[in-house]
This record gives C-alpha cells, structure tokens and sequence, in this order.
C-alpha cells in the first residue's frame, strides 16, 4: 500500500513538474516572439548599480537609470552603491525605484538583480555573516553549510535580491591564490559535497519561494589553478587532469540544481575560457546537459581585447564571446556590449539563434524566481532576518570550523584565573575576522559597521576578565614598529601564557596578490623575540591561506587556524581557548612548511621519494614534508578507530563495496569527531594518487562512547581519467584507509 501511495506521488508532482515546464516554455516562447533585437540584447547586458549613480552625489539618477533600462532595455543589474552597503529598507527603496523605471516599458520584463552573498548577505547592514567558505570546507559538515546558504538565501531575499554569486567552486593548486579562502579548498570530493551543499541551501529546490534564491557556481574552469599563483593569470592544465579533478565538481553542482555559471577570468592553455565555445558550450552545455544561464565575470569580454589580446577590437571580443555560448555579459560600466552585440547579429555576424537561446535562459531563470509576480521584498515576511536564531547558526559553523594543529603538553584550554597577553595585529580586528566580500568589497570597513560584534581580544576579555588579559598590538602586519615589539616582550613578563594572533590584511582578487609565501616579516620578528621568553605561546592564525611559518612554528607550544570565521569568529574561538567548545575542524588543504615545497595531500609517489643527498637534517630528509596535512585537526578529547570491515574482498566492475568502522570516544569530553575515508589504487596505468579522499561523516560521541561508520564506494569511485578522456577502471589491488586503520580488496 505504501509503495502504491508513493508511486501516486510521484507520479502527481511528475505532472505537475512537467505543467509547469510546457507552461514556462509557452511563456518564454510567447515573450520571444514580441520582442525586438533590442530587447533581446537589453536581456544579456548586466550593468553595475554604480553607473546609474551621480558622482559624489546619494541615490539613483534618474536620467541615466532610465537611459539604462529603457533605451537599452538592460535585463540585470549587479553589486551594490559605490560609498556603502545598504540595509533592507535601503535596498527595497533602490528596487523600487528600479522596478519603477522599468514598468514603463513596452514589455516590462523584470531587471534580475546579482550580488556576491559570499559568506551571509554580505552586502546587507545587519545579515548574518559565517565563515568565509575555507573555513566551511573546515567543518567537515554539510549540514552546516547547508544551512548557512538557507540563510544567506532568506536574508538575500530579504534585502529584494533573488540571484548570488556563489558558490566558489573553484580547485586551487596554489596556496598563494588571493581567493583560496573563497574556495573548499584543494580537494576534488569535499569540494563536490560543500558545493551540492551550498546550491541545496540556496535554492532548495525551489528558487520561487520567497525564502529562497538562484546560486551561480563560479568560476567555470580552472580558474584556481594559475601556475604563478597571481590573480588571473594563465594555467596550464592537461584536459586529462581538468576532468578528472575540476569537472566533476561543477557536474555535482549543475546535478544538484544550480541555475547559472560564472565563467572563469583565466586561461588554459593559452586559450581564455571566454573565448573556449568547446568549455562553454561542448563541454558546459551539451556534455553536463547545463540549461541555465551563463554570466562572464567583472568586464571580462572586454578583457579579450584589452588583456588577453585575442580580440583585435571590443567588438571581435563580442562576437567571440557570445559564439563561445555566454548568455550574459557583465558589462558592467558601459553599454560597448549592446552597441557592438546589435551591430553584428544585424550584419549576419551571429545568427538569432544564438541570441535567443542565451535570451531563452535568462528569461527562464526570471520566471523561475517569480520575478513577474514582483520583485520588492516584503519586510512582514523576513521577520527571522539577523535574528539570535541565525547569529547562532554562525556561531557555531565558526566553532565547527575552526581547527586545532598543535596542543603540546595540553597547553590548551586556557584557565579564566590565569594572566595572559593577547598579542598580534589581528588581534583586535574585526576586518581580519572578516576579510574580503565584507560590506565593500575588500572589507575594509568592517570595524566601523559592526561596533557591537567582538573582535578575538574582546572575545577573551568577555570571558576572563579585563584585569586577567594584557593588551598590546605587538606589530603591524607589514610595517615595522620595534617598539611594539618591545611593549609585548614588557608585557609578556606579567603572563603566564601568550596568545599570539598573526595572519593576513584584508584582501580578494588582485589586491590580495603576494610575492612571498611567508607571514609578514613584522610578525616573523615579534614571534622570534616572544619565543625567547620561553612561555607558552598559543599561535592563533588568522588567514585567508596557509602563510609560511616554519621560522618559529617549532617553538609555538599551541597552534590554532581560525582561518576567516566571520563576525561570529571571535566569541567561538574564545570559547574553543576556555575548553568551552571542543574544537572539531580539519584543514581542507595542506599547510605548506616551506615556498618550494608545495605539494598536495593526493600528491603522487613521486613527491615522496627521499632526498637525503640534498639535505643533510633528518628531519627534513623526504621531499614531502607539510607543515600540517589535509585533515589534519585534534580535538580536546582522543578518539581510536578499531574493526575496519569491507564486506568483500574481491569485487567485479558493478559491485559496491561496504565498508564499516568503530569509533570510539576515548577521552573525557564529549567531541566531535569527522570519519575521513581515504582510497589508493595501488598500480595504474596513469600515475595513481597515493591517496584520494571519497568519504567523510562528522559524527558526535560522549566520553566511551562508541558508533559504527558505514560507508559505500560505488564503481566510479574506482575509476580515473586515461589519455583517452575517458574515465575507466582497471584491474588491481586497491586500499582502503579510515584513521590508523586500513584494509585492502581486489578489482577482478
């Protein structure tokens, strides 16, 4: 009876799924049918909110944002006012006003407005702000991320904003990358699962509710990858190697939904992604089946003229780009894009097909979204909007994310009756909290926003006490100051341990550039003269990626990355040093030790061999040496795996494998624990992995308490990508490997 009520289901949202679709096409069709080449290329233009802004002076233009959108008939509109970011009150006003405009046109099809919910409504005075997404990556917990999307849709929504760029699923290869605290980190799987996450939470298979908005994964591809570790510069990435580790994170994506892509500002192979109609178009659109829409990012068709010089005119770098398969051009500051897409599709230079499939996919996505039904936020229905219930949702993705590397003599957690010193130029700063993506766009201005939100030192204080927390900033993160350093060696001597906070400025894209891996040289020199006082130092870092810090790393009795963690950040790492919290993170990337010696954590054998000849001190004697390795994280308490199992030993090309094992809380509090499964294919005909993450579950255990993990590895988990492009498996030993623990069977 139950399997029959079921099949009555599904059949019955079947074919109310399929109305709905025969009734958005008929609605697509009919609007197609009405509109002029004009209107068509109005839809594919996105501009940014500034150009309808008078210099130096508050408010809209009214003459230019009717220029806009009634002479140029633009479809979407992007970012926020050039001085600040406004709250919800503030954006349904510039709605509004937008909306206005463009109800006096012929065929008022609504403006689609973008912004860069990067981590919360960022962009909205009062949202809920989490973790930047390094430092989700860090928890190791899906639901987390999850659920910090459906809140970041709900406040986005809030602020009348139904379209964010985000998530970044980017795969960096280089820790100095400026973004690779925007990304999951380095790892194709825990990629995969945070960004299904995120599209889920953001979309929840419904972007017409008004709780709910589209995703854009970014940056369609490679764009993480550059081999000089600079902001838009070129890769070089062997198609092979793209489609066994950067494909299969945006096909789980577009799998769980996703209605648009951005397309990366890079190239590969000397070929700009812009310019590839075999990426976008092959590869994105007909080979993963993508129907959404395809937005470039910031200027980037007039890059293929200006930058990359493969266009010889802004007009040839139209035609490239939209032939290429982009639906949608950020523009963003001029209308170069309507003036030369008009001019060449009436020349006979791109075909109306092309134009009215991309104009097919954005109108689709606005219906979608409801926008016909309006496009003004109601504020009676956002009543949960920076709500305590939210703040606490960031709170504890905070607490979940940041992650313990070193607790020698357990020196963590920390004694309130204790005298301590809070030192470090990030110790006092919300901006560093923060970062990037931050109310403007370098999150500069942090400070000055949230004066109610507790920076690490106001964090501590709250907790022990001002008399029990000695303050000095100790240095500055780029300028030297000795006497900084000599106040914090002073004060030092009046402690009993020292918390010692370095890390990074705030920064993303090309700003965020840096000639040299390692932390500060301001910070290296006030570590060197703390460590001569042989206290105990905590090493709190506080950075959008890992800096150098093997000068002094032996000397740190604690080491604690915090990463990004948002505005709630603060108040969870206090709460993690006073043994309040357990700390459950793990690092999704390796922490190099030294610039030359980069390697990934699935790096090949041939990046572990020894190199005694070269090195002399045994402790550096292999070549693959990181500071601290993916998944690297302790916890408060000790946890012992023990009764591995797979429940076969031989396996053919279409079974599963089972695979189980104990868990057990060994320790005295209760933690959180996350169960990573590791896989290596022994011998293969390309170059195996030494080992590849394919699963992982963040369980809860109380003091002796004991839980069985199961996990299933299906065929694909086998496989790998061979000259051919195609991804097979082959015949051989492969091993299983969960903690201590680890297990071998056999493809026949």
């Amino acid at each position: 009876m139950k399997r029959t009520i079921t099949l009555l289901l599904l059949t019955f949202y079947c074919t109310i799924g399929s109305a709905q679709n025969n009734a958005t096409d008929k609605k697509i069709a009919e609007l197609l049918s009405k509109m002029t080449l004009e209107e068509k290329i109005g839809q594919m233009t996105q501009i940014t909110l500034g150009t309808f802004e008078e210099k130096g002076k508050p408010g809209l233009s009214l003459a230019k944002l009717n220029e806009g959108i009634q002479k140029y008939y633009i479809g979407s509109v992007l970012n926020t006012p050039n001085r600040y970011s406004p709250d919800t009150k503030e954006w349904r006003q510039i709605m509004t006003t937008i909306h206005n405009a463009n109800s006096k046109n012929r065929l008022p099809i609504p403006v689609l407005y973008g912004i860069d919910a990067i981590h919360g409504a960022s962009y909205t005075m009062g949202a809920t702000l989490f973790p930047q997404q390094i430092g989700m990556a860090a928890t190791f917990n899906t639901e987390i991320v999850k659920k910090g999307a459906e809140i970041s849709a709900y406040e986005t929504r809030a602020s009348s904003i139904p379209w964010v760029f985000s998530p970044d699923l980017d795969l960096p290869r280089n820790p100095a990358w400026s973004r690779i605290w925007e990304s999951f980190g380095e790892d194709t799987y825990l990629t995969s699962r945070m960004g299904e996450a995120m599209v889920n939470g953001f979309e929840g298979g419904n972007i017409g509710s008004k709780y709910h908005v589209a995703s854009c994964m970014k940056h369609f591809i490679g764009y993480g990858s550059t081999t000089t570790g600079k902001d838009r510069t070129p890769s070089i990435i062997p198609e092979r190697v793209l489609r066994q580790f950067d494909l299969p994170i945006y096909e789980a994506a577009i799998k769980a939904g996703a209605k648009s892509v951005m397309i990366s500002s890079g190239e590969i192979n000397g070929t700009p992604v812009h310019a590839s109609k075999y990426l976008i178009t092959d590869v994105l659109k007909k080979e993963l089946g993508f129907k959404g829409v395809v937005v470039t990012d910031w200027k980037d068709i007039i890059y293929l003229h200006t930058r990359h010089k493969v266009a010889e005119t802004n007009r040839e770098a139209v035609k490239i780009a939209v032939l290429a398969g982009v639906d949608m051009s950020m523009v963003p500051e001029d209308y170069s894009f309507c003036i030369d897409l008009l001019d060449l599709v009436n020349k006979g230079e791109i075909p109306m097909s092309r134009i009215d499939d991309a104009v097919s996919r954005i109108l689709k996505m606005k219906i979608e979204l409801n926008l016909f039904e309006g496009t003004v936020a109601d504020p009676k229905q956002y009543p949960k909007f920076g709500s305590a219930e939210f703040i606490n949702e960031a709170y504890n993705a905070a607490a979940e994310s940041i992650t313990l590397l070193r607790n020698k003599n357990a020196v963590l957690p920390l004694n309130k009756n204790e005298k301590i010193l809070v030192t470090g130029p990030t110790a006092n700063s919300m901006v560093a909290l923060n970062g990037g993506w931050t109310y403007t766009w370098q999150g500069d201005k942090t400070d000055e926003l949230v004066p109610d939100k507790l920076t690490i030192l106001e964090a501590i204080q709250q907790k022990a006490g001002t008399s029990n927390v000695l303050y000095t900033k100790g240095a500055d993160l780029a300028l030297e100051n000795e006497d900084e350093i000599n106040k914090a060696v002073a004060l030092a001597k009046d402690a009993s341990k020292i918390i010692l906070c370095l890390g990074e400025k705030n920064y993303t894209e090309t700003p965020g550039d840096i000639t040299s891996l390692y932390i500060t040289a301001p910070q290296i020199k006030l570590a060197l003269a703390l460590v001569k006082l042989n206290k105990p130092i905590i090493l709190v870092l506080n950075e959008g990626r890992p800096r150098l810090i093997s000068d002094f790393e032996d000397k740190i009795d604690a080491i604690v990355q915090c990463y990004l963690p948002g505005n709630e950040g603060g108040r969870a790492l206090a709460a993690i040093l006073y043994g309040e919290v357990n700390p459950s993170g793990r690092l999704p990337y390796n922490y190099p030790r030294f610039p030359n010696s980069l390697e990934k954590y699935n790096r090949k054998y041939t990046e572990s061999l020894a190199d005694s000849e070269q090195n002399d001190d045994a402790k550096y004697q292999r070549s693959y040496n990181p500071q601290f390795e993916f998944g690297t994280g302790l916890s408060y308490t000790t946890f012992e795996y023990s009764n591995l199992k797979l429940d076969k030993t031989e396996v053919n090309s279409n079974d599963e494998i089972k695979v189980s094992v104990d868990v057990t809380n060994t320790g005295r509090m209760a933690g959180k624990e996350s169960v990573l499964l590791y896989l290596s294919d022994l011998y293969a005909s390309i170059t195996p992995e030494v080992k590849a993450l394919k699963r992982f579950e963040k369980i809860v255990l109380a003091p002796n308490e004991t839980k069985t993990v199961q996990f299933t590895l299906n065929q694909k988990d086998l496989q790998f990508v061979n000259n051919d492009l195609k991804w097979i498996s082959e015949k051989g030993t492969f091993k299983v490997q969960i903690g201590n623990q680890n297990k071998q069977f056999v493809l026949k």
